[in-house]
């Protein structure tokens, strides 16, 4: 994915991330309905320690959850 302002970054963008994570959502999750059943997200990280901080943070109960809300998203480590 390109940056659009580069010169606006506090550190350079890494040239080559290995490590990700898949995001899909789970087969339960009427949201499906809109952007449909084969839906899926990637993030891309240039270390592994980066990666599983942004997956404990990403697998977490959001702030804004209401009490018995549950997450429909589903988490997988990918590495290239």
């Amino acid at each position: 994915m390109p940056i659009c302002h580069e010169h606006n970054l506090a550190t350079p963008a890494p040239t080559k991330c290995s490590f990700g994570i898949r995001v899909r959502l789970r087969s339960t999750d009427p949201f499906r309905n809109l952007v449909g059943s084969d839906w899926n997200r990637e993030h891309w990280f240039a270390t592994r320690e980066e990666r599983d901080e942004a997956l404990q943070e990403m697998g977490g109960r959001y702030v804004y959850f209401r009490p018995g809300d549950q997450p429909t998203l589903e988490f997988k480590k990918i590495d290239r």
